[in-house]
């Protein structure tokens, strides 16, 4: 029997509105920011994620679907939004209309071990403020992110954790001082981070390995080595949090996986998904464009995950309950349809029983959470009639066919 591939599965009606409720909630208070929606393919050069994910990451080297079409072109269906948004930046020529302000919703790709909260294709939903320099932007970021996870009721058993890995400047020092340290206890690490010490020595300071976090309770701080512009930036983000009432944790050891990141990076992360514990994650990167070959331009961003906040929040989307129209006899069958077509066009959204006797209709009107039923047979008609009944009550009564839209607004 053919199955669904190990790391997809299928969106059935009642998880595809949960989805689309979450992506309806994300869309409405980013338009109410400013930001505006944007789609870029499912599928790009390979090149556009190798530059910039960097080659030493675990994307590119273990995650990526990547294939040759039948032109030999090397393509890879995305495995996440902000490099794809990046190229289009560039070879749309959008430099002109920073700053700009984007989000983007679908669905990303990598072949990672599925598990709870984790499948290899998935959907996100993320924001883009490119063209901006200032620390505020940050804060324009956090805040919306903010504001939707608030929205679907997540902020309660979530917290947000910043960190900023500083500027190229900062982050070399502090990186040289990592290395220094980690190197003298290099045998002590665990296999990934011992690979990790000479490729990207920052990702272990995220290593889940029991053994490499006691190692690093002992580390270095990047925030001794922060220069005046990286510790302004970062003291900015944080006041504005605080003055803004948005709680938040800085959590020293914090990093990004992707390399183009570069001061503020951030989470907010729940323990109520196991292992799989973060729900949003983003942070800025200045250098990203530049290193596609575009113009120099600052960026921040985020992406959610639209599969973990599906399973956290509680928020459902109000259903409109519709209206059963049932034929009680063969020779009403056209004159049933013709009527649900006119309920619709009116803008009732309305169910029409196919098949089945009265009282199997009238069950499946129940079960389909209709409101009312509109009965109809050959003499109601030849009266000009329908039989409404309400299907909470259990009232029924006779209504003029001419009066039914009045009657069950």
């Amino acid at each position: 029997m053919l199955q669904s591939v190990r790391g997809t599965h299928d969106l059935l009606p009642e998880l595809q509105a949960k989805h689309n409720t979450i992506i309806d909630t994300a869309r409405s208070i980013s338009e109410r920011f400013g930001f505006n929606e944007m789609s870029t393919p499912i599928f790009e050069f390979s090149e556009v994620f190798k530059r910039t994910l960097g080659e030493a990451s675990d994307i590119v080297n273990k995650e990526m679907y990547t294939f040759k079409d039948r032109n030999e072109e090397e393509l890879t269906l995305r495995p996440e939004g902000t490099a794809g948004i990046a190229r289009a930046f560039i070879s749309e020529g959008l430099s002109q209309k920073i700053p700009l302000k984007i989000f983007y919703q679908g669905p990303m790709f990598r072949y990672e071990r599925p598990q709870k909260g984790r499948q290899r294709q998935f959907h996100q939903f993320g924001a883009e403020l490119l063209g901006v320099a200032s620390p505020y932007a940050d804060v324009e970021c956090l805040t919306l992110a903010y504001e939707i996870l608030k929205a679907l009721k997540v902020t309660d058993n979530s917290r947000l954790e910043l960190n900023s890995i500083g500027d190229s400047e900062s982050r070399t020092r502090y990186t040289d001082a990592l290395v220094k340290f980690l190197q003298q206890k290099s045998s002590e690490l665990s296999q990934d981070s011992q690979k990790r010490l000479t490729v990207n020595p920052l990702r272990i300071l995220d290593s889940k390995d029991e053994r490499d976090q006691a190692l690093l309770k002992n580390a270095p701080l990047i925030s001794d080595f922060y220069n005046e512009t990286s510790k302004s930036m970062f003291d900015v983000i944080c006041t504005s949090l605080k003055n803004l009432g948005i709680p938040f944790e800085v959590n020293p050891l914090l990093v990004r996986g992707l390399d183009y990141y570069s001061h503020c990076v951030f989470e907010f992360r729940t323990t109520a998904l196991g292992a799989q514990d973060a729900i949003l994650s983003g942070g800025r990167y200045d250098q990203l464009i530049e290193t596609m070959g575009g113009p120099s331009t600052p960026g921040i961003g985020w992406a959610a995950g639209i599969e973990r906040l599906a399973m956290l929040s509680p928020v459902q989307r109000a259903v409109t309950r519709p209206i059963a129209v049932i034929p009680v006899h063969s020779t009403a069958e056209q004159a049933a349809h013709e009527l649900c077509y006119r309920l619709r066009s009116s803008g009732l959204p309305c169910e029409i029983a196919f098949s089945g006797n009265l009282s199997k209709r009238m069950k499946r009107a129940s079960n389909q959470n209709c409101r009312k039923a509109v009965v109809i047979g050959p003499d109601e008609l030849a009266r000009g009639e329908a039989m409404v009944k309400d299907l909470d009550s259990g009232e029924q009564k006779v209504v003029r066919v001419a009066d039914l839209e009045r009657e069950l607004v």
